[in-house]
């Protein structure tokens, strides 16, 4: 067989290119010289303005408040000791409890009222933008499924400023057996739009987060609404019957039945 008889060899300018459609991340970019090319570097531009867009942007939480209520669920308006976006983001501490009107608000709703179940908050975080894309799809997948259990639920809180414990503080005043925090998460450059869910037993002032389990990434791209509502019920249900949260409780939902422990173990201890 002659040279011009043998098979031709693919080109393949680079290989890793082929692994771009497979995640999301900034890999296979290319190189102009030592520098990046003109058309990655600019979309590296766009994806940092649209996290820094994401960190400082404010909630609408008026139209939050109405896609809730569209629900059928009744909302109330907090706030955090961080009285603007500036302070949010140069005082974490501020943003983990609440101003004195709300406080006020939350007392006098209190007086009188039955104690609950769970208290759902949704808090802008570090991404208002991730609240508003995602808060609402996972609430109308989670509160059918709270009803179903016979969970009783508290006026879902809209916090502006807010971080994860002020959920402690808002789950003690309103007397519930359970916190749910939906927040923004810190945006990555591929991620402006992900929302965390964390949920706590037994809420009250100075718990950390070892009290405190998490489900991360939930947006369109990462875990989807349906799924993410899926996880939370089981994790809430196992804390209500394991009466515990936190380190202690483990998601074994996909676990094989042999590596499920009871009570507080798990199964990374289950040998001891």
């Amino acid at each position: 067989m002659s040279s011009d008889d043998q098979p031709a060899t693919p080109v393949v300018s680079n290989p890793w290119a082929e692994l771009r459609r497979h995640t999301a991340a900034r890999i296979a970019l290319g190189r102009a010289g030592t520098s990046l090319p003109t058309a990655p570097h600019l979309e590296f531009q766009f994806a940092h303005a649209k996290a820094r867009n994401a960190v400082q942007r404010e909630l609408d939480a008026e139209a939050l408040a109405r896609a809730i209520a569209g629900l059928g669920q009744e909302t109330l308006p907090l706030a955090s000791r961080a009285g603007d976006r500036v302070t949010y983001l140069q005082r974490p501490d501020a943003g983990r409890s609440l101003d004195d009107a709300s406080r006020e608000m939350l007392l006098a709703h209190a007086r009188g009222a039955e104690p609950v179940d769970v208290a759902l908050v949704v808090g802008d975080g570090l991404s208002a933008h991730a609240i508003e894309e995602n808060a609402v799809s996972l609430l109308a997948e989670l509160l059918p499924l709270l009803a179903r259990h016979g969970l009783t639920v508290a006026p879902i809180s809209i916090v502006r400023q807010a971080r994860v414990a002020v959920g402690d503080e808002i789950g003690h005043f309103l007397g519930a057996r359970m916190v749910v925090v939906l927040i923004g998460e810190r945006p990555g450059l591929s991620s402006p739009d992900s929302m965390g869910l964390y949920l706590t037993l037994d809420p009250r002032p100075g718990l950390t987060d070892e009290s405190r389990n998490c489900i991360s990434n939930v947006r369109s791209e990462g875990i989807q609404p349906p799924r993410a509502a899926q996880k939370l019920v089981y994790l809430m249900l196992e804390a209500f019957r394991r009466n515990l949260s936190g380190v202690l409780l483990k998601d074994e939902e996909d676990a094989p039945a042999s590596l499920a422990a009871p009570g507080g173990r798990n199964f990374l201890t289950a040998g001891d």
